[in-house]
């Protein structure tokens, strides 16, 4: 069976995280969902649109979806929690006329509010499913310890992001065991990793997102499992800054649990973009699942 969805890739997706774009493409492909790319697509406004004006910030997102209707899909999937919580956001306020009417004003051509957006993670789970995503595996992630992590964003707030629980999220938890991999109890799995402040509060990010490395490594866990570039950014490039703010020596890979389903898949490892993360899990990956097997 094979699903049309119009594509949202985000800026980071062409940018900073194109791993989390190739592998997510990849795994998509894989069990039949058709990424349609959204023509002409724009910022979504990511994170600092909503602070200067929610009408503004509700507009770039607009603007996406409009063309989404034009596309004649009802449904838009992106990988990216902050991408998603903008459409989804801007789709909550819209539905009040008169915020519908300052939006438009600002749009070249109005949006109606026919499409729904979710998160290509949601896909996976609620319209592939768990036992399907299981049946596929070639080569199952046995003895691979993993702690997912969610951020504070991907589930919340519950009454736009309608999707999982809000403070104790399983969606990865579940793809993870469906792949073979040892889930960790990974108590922070909502909290904040210092998100934006990476450029302007270096003295955050390397305290929150120190916490999560201690705590995932206190657990054993062999990596971290993500669905967020600005978590990953934070955990894995910034690795580093947090190591030297700290005195610390984390050495923990953080990876896209999409690069977990290629691998497990059977995807092509070009496809994956292993190679792009910042604490290379190809040495850890290797030797736990070449013992494991």
């Amino acid at each position: 069976m094979s699903y049309d969805f119009a594509y949202y890739p985000g800026c980071s997706g062409h940018g900073t995280s194109k791993e989390y774009d190739r592998s997510t493409r990849a795994v998509c492909a894989a069990f039949g969902l058709n990424l349609v790319d959204i023509p002409d697509w724009s910022c979504c406004g990511s994170s600092p649109a909503h602070a200067l004006d929610y009408s503004f910030a509700a507009a770039l997102a607009a603007r996406n979806l409009e063309l989404v209707e034009d596309m004649g899909l009802g449904t838009a999937i992106t990988p990216c929690p902050s991408c998603l919580t903008n459409l989804r956001a801007a789709s909550y306020r819209i539905q009040s006329e008169t915020f519908r009417e300052k939006v438009n004003k600002l749009l070249d051509r109005p949006y109606h509010g026919s499409v729904q957006s979710l998160s290509v993670l949601q896909v996976l789970v609620e319209q592939i499913g768990i036992d399907a995503i299981a049946a596929r595996v070639l080569q199952p992630l046995k003895g691979l310890k993993v702690a997912p992590y969610y951020g504070c964003i991907m589930n919340r707030p519950p009454e736009i992001m309608s999707f999982d629980d809000p403070e104790n999220p399983m969606a990865m938890d579940n793809i993870m065991t469906a792949l073979g991999a040892e889930v960790m109890p990974f108590p922070l799995k909502v909290e904040c990793c210092g998100a934006s402040f990476g450029v302007a509060r270096q003295d955050i990010v390397a305290r929150l997102s120190g916490k999560l490395l201690a705590c995932a490594r206190g657990l054993g866990a062999h990596a971290m499992v993500v669905a967020c570039p600005m978590c990953q950014m934070n955990l894995d490039l910034r690795q580093e800054q947090v190591n030297k703010a700290l005195n610390e020596n984390f050495q923990m890979p953080v990876v896209y649990y999409t690069q977990l389903m290629g691998l497990a898949l059977g995807c092509p490892e070009d496809d994956l973009g292993l190679d792009k993360l910042a604490v290379d899990p190809r040495p850890v990956l290797s030797k736990v699942l070449t013992v494991a097997g």
